[in-house]
């Protein structure tokens, strides 16, 4: 019996139970000769979840004291007049069912956060507002998943780029999350680019103090705090990070629909514009892929960027079907 009620309990608070198994592990409350057992397991799990040990170790002292009375020994055997035993049992009730009322909460508490999930398709940018009033610009072709949880540090985990102007809240960090290393902010303006494509990891600092903080994939020796102005670039491939100081506007731009690039190669180049743009790209001489070039544009085409671009580098572009193809001249 003893196995058979731990197996079923065991079942029915498994985060995979299904109906079958919750329904047979609540049936055990309304066995009776089984409240003490219960009672156990229920403290026992209580344990080992993060609900406040303070809410019920008293309560079990309540109930092993009560319950040692209830069956120390029979009404005629014991000093204590026979109507105080089912005010005894009446308290046993009232005291199990305030643990599982405690352990209810506990397991409600522990459930998974609700996810949203907030994307930007390739081509486009888009603004969102998070329920703490944190704005997030996603770049194109980026995602972010952000908690309705509204205790504890305020998480969005990210993979693109995007830019934020964070709520403050002093109370309740602000994370960003990313496959190499967290971002933790209480108020601030940055920008981070985290495509998993991309070869580099590069988080720049617009305004107010952010820290860089290791994950389990990736180990900082200490955490690394940026001020305004700096710029963090992680190598994926070297695991090196170095940090620099930068014209911000250069990594930011982007938001307000401006493209601006200084000394970028074409390989990176053509990234880019693949992604503010939506297209496909295909380079027939790789060794043009190697040509830097710089500058600045905001509302063009395409067909407008690469005319320009043909203009400063010694390629040519031609429109076959859905893609473009560049060229050496």
């Amino acid at each position: 019996m003893h196995h058979s009620i731990k197996d079923k309990f065991i079942k029915g608070t498994s985060d995979g139970a299904g109906i079958k198994e919750k329904q047979e592990m609540l049936s055990l409350f309304h066995r009776q000769g089984d409240e003490f057992e219960l009672k156990n397991l229920l403290l026992e799990d209580l344990e080992n979840t993060t609900a406040n040990s303070g809410s019920f170790p008293e309560s079990s002292k309540i109930f092993l004291r009560l319950w040692r009375k209830i069956y120390k020994s029979e009404c005629n055997d014991s000093p204590m007049p026979c109507w105080f035993y089912p005010l005894i049992r009446v308290a046993a009730a009232l005291v199990i069912g305030f643990v599982i009322g405690v352990y209810i909460t506990s397991l409600l508490n522990r459930q998974d956060p609700v996810y949203y999930t907030a994307h930007s398709p390739a081509g486009s940018i888009s603004e969102w507002t998070l329920p703490d009033g944190t704005i997030i610009f996603l770049n194109a072709g980026s995602e972010i998943k952000y908690s309705s949880e509204t205790r504890g540090p305020r998480t969005v985990h990210l993979t693109g780029e995007a830019w934020f102007d964070v709520a403050q809240d002093k109370k309740r960090p602000f994370i960003v999350s990313t496959p190499w290393y967290d971002i933790k902010v209480t108020g601030t303006k940055f920008n981070v680019k985290a495509y998993e494509i991309d070869r580099e990891v590069i988080t720049t600092l617009e305004k107010g103090k952010i820290i860089l903080m290791s994950t389990g994939d990736f180990r900082f020796g200490d955490d690394i705090t940026l001020q305004p102005g700096e710029q963090a670039v992680f190598d994926k491939n070297s695991r090196e990070l170095a940090l620099k100081n930068v014209n911000t506007r250069w990594y930011t731009s982007w938001k307000d629909n401006k493209l601006i690039f200084m000394n970028m190669d074409l390989k990176d180049l053509i990234v880019l514009l693949e992604r503010k743009y939506g297209v496909n790209i295909v380079v027939k001489n790789p060794d043009i892929l190697s040509y830097h070039c710089d500058g600045t544009f905001k509302n063009e085409t395409i067909i407008e960027v690469l005319e320009i671009i043909k203009k400063t580098l010694p390629i040519n572009y031609n429109i076959v079907g859905q893609q473009i193809e560049i060229t050496s001249k």
